[in-house]
């Protein structure tokens, strides 16, 4: 008679899933509580019990094998779908709300309008969305999530980052047709509008171009980037608008861009969390999708 076949360990497909998605056992273990040596212990009991190699290990960094792609994406949609029917067969099982504090340009241009999208995926998290707080380098201590402007991975927090800051030089068409320019040398100074957490952003622009900037006494302090937006949208300035929440400005037609050049700031965009908040399953899902939707793609 045949010998039945070993069975999986349910704990160890949870935990190689985790490692597999961070692709890194540390970061695996400040999500599932436990520590480094826990995690890497439990992938390799599943690897012996399915005979098989699931990552190769290059130092700290992780990466899967033909064998761990595939259970990863068997395993973790099928983990996904048991954990929603679990959650749906507890008796005290209710609407979830889920508290999110998101900047408020990248709110209105970017989370805001693809939000229908997790609500579709997701009817049972009810979504509260705070844009209050301009302020960057900072996790609201009410919120469960925050989307917001680092200039690094804050301490103490679950952080993942989404995508750089990129900073471009936008006016309006009008306001482009009526400046004194051949190529891209301005001959007479030009009205700026400046944000007021980064005061010294033209200036970092212009030594990152080359390109000079004629000093000007005009200049307009905004302490929105929706307020400098608008400004820049009616014709009172130029600014630098970030990228890519402003695409559907220039791709509108509604602003231009004054010159070209790009640059890279020193902040980038974070999902972060408090680590208590780690074991809910509301957080990890909106995290994922945060991720799928607007993560760095380069």
């Amino acid at each position: 008679m045949k010998a039945p076949a070993k069975r999986m360990s349910m704990r160890g497909v949870r935990t190689f899933c985790v490692a597999a998605r961070h692709g890194s056992f540390r970061v695996a273990a400040e999500e599932l509580f436990i520590t480094a040596s826990a995690v890497s212990h439990q992938v390799k009991k599943l690897e012996d019990e399915l005979g098989v190699r699931l990552f190769e290990r290059r130092g700290r960094d992780l990466e899967l094998t033909e064998a761990g792609r595939i259970l990863y994406d068997e395993a973790d949609s099928a983990i996904r779908r048991l954990d929603t029917v679990a959650e749906g067969l507890r008796p005290e099982a209710t609407q979830t709300t889920l508290r999110v504090s998101v900047q408020p340009f990248f709110a209105s241009e970017m989370f805001v309008p693809r939000l229908s999208r997790f609500t579709a995926l997701h009817p049972e998290i009810d979504i509260s969305v705070d844009t209050s707080d301009e302020s960057v380098e900072r996790h609201p201590p009410n919120a469960d999530v925050s989307i917001r402007l680092f200039a690094a991975p804050p301490k103490g927090l679950a952080a993942t980052a989404l995508f750089p800051l990129m900073l471009v030089p936008a006016c309006s068409p009008e306001f482009r047709a009526r400046l004194n320019m051949v190529g891209w040398n301005v001959r007479e100074p030009f009205p700026l509008v400046v944000h007021t957490t980064r005061p010294d952003a033209w200036r970092l622009w212009s030594e990152f171009s080359g390109i000079h900037i004629p000093k000007t006494r005009n200049v307009i302090r905004l302490d929105s980037m929706i307020a400098v937006a608008r400004a820049v949208e009616r014709g009172l300035g130029a600014a630098l608008l970030p990228l890519p929440l402003s695409n559907a400005w220039f791709q509108s037609g509604s602003l231009v861009r004054l010159f070209d050049q790009e640059m890279r700031s020193s902040d980038a965009y974070y999902v972060v969390y408090e680590n208590q908040q780690g074991h809910r399953a509301e957080v990890h899902a909106l995290r994922d999708w945060v991720l799928q939707e607007f993560g760095d793609r380069s």
